[in-house]
């Protein structure tokens, strides 16, 4: 199975190339730890392919902008997309990326496509329709692990879901997420180190919501909830945690140990590529 990936290097007259990684999705925020130097080398590396991976294929991508040093990525799994290590990886890519503005893409490779000042419907698969996950149970084994692929979806001030993030986004339904979590099994509160997360007002008809990763056409959501404002965190799962009165209390997060174990992670990673 691939891992697809593209790199993009912008040169200082704004003409850009393009490169398509068939294995390079998995560990990308750990390679970009080498900064610009090391990354500019490894994408050289390399062949240069004029195809775009759309929503569904492209799992990671980084672009390099050598003339305004600005460094945009997102990845779908590896320690950037996991909440213990998400603050540590970032701040670790802002040391090794010194000078330059390091941001996130939460719309993946459409992101890229609009900062180059290209049509984003490019990358898009409007066919696909949504793909729901799977609600959880309060004792499903995967959310043992330090890390589940889970997203927590919260409804006003007394409901908590968990919601396996192997589909779309929860925010993609639409309100018809509120029909599907009738009779669901509740959680009560929950502690879960999750990836994603949506809070419902059901009384202010208000939703908000975050991703660690990416989610395909991030920043249309509003049009799948008329009637309702929403207000995208980005990865600012804080802003959950504050409006679920108590339902959403993931893991405190020790910093430094997360530091440490993304710089192993890292040294790890370099030893086996």
């Amino acid at each position: 199975m691939a891992d697809r990936a593209n790199f993009v290097v912008v040169r200082g007259s704004g003409e850009y190339e393009l490169y398509l990684s068939r294995f390079g999705a998995v560990g990308i925020d750990l390679d970009l730890l080498v900064g610009p130097a090391g990354t500019l080398a490894m994408v050289r590396r390399l062949s240069a392919d004029d195809r775009w991976l759309d929503d569904v294929f492209c799992q990671g991508a980084a672009l390099l902008d050598l003339g305004r040093k600005v460094l945009l990525l997102f990845a779908w799994e590896g320690p950037s997309v996991g909440l213990r290590h998400r603050a540590a990886t970032l701040e670790l890519l802002r040391q090794a990326w010194a000078g330059w503005e390091v941001r996130w893409a939460y719309d993946g490779n459409a992101d890229l496509r609009t900062y180059l000042g290209l049509d984003p419907e490019h990358v898009r698969d409007r066919d696909g329709g949504t793909s729901a996950g799977a609600l959880l149970e309060p004792d499903d084994e995967g959310l043992a692990e330090p890390d589940p692929m889970a997203a927590v979806v919260t409804v006003g001030s007394d409901r908590c879901f968990v919601v396996a993030t192997a589909g779309d986004h929860p925010v993609r339904e639409g309100s018809a997420l509120l029909d599907r979590l009738v009779g669901a099994p509740e959680h009560g509160v929950c502690r879960v180190a999750a990836e994603a997360g949506v809070h419902v007002d059901p009384l202010r008809r208000r939703v908000g919501w975050w991703v660690l990763g990416s989610a395909a056409e991030a920043y249309e959501m509003p049009r799948r909830w008329p009637g309702w404002t929403v207000e995208f965190w980005e990865d600012r799962w804080e802003e959950h945690v504050r409006a679920a009165g108590g339902r959403f209390r993931p893991p405190a997060v020790d910093r430094e140990r997360a530091l440490a174990e993304v710089r192993a992670a890292a040294a790890e990673h370099r030893r086996t590529v």
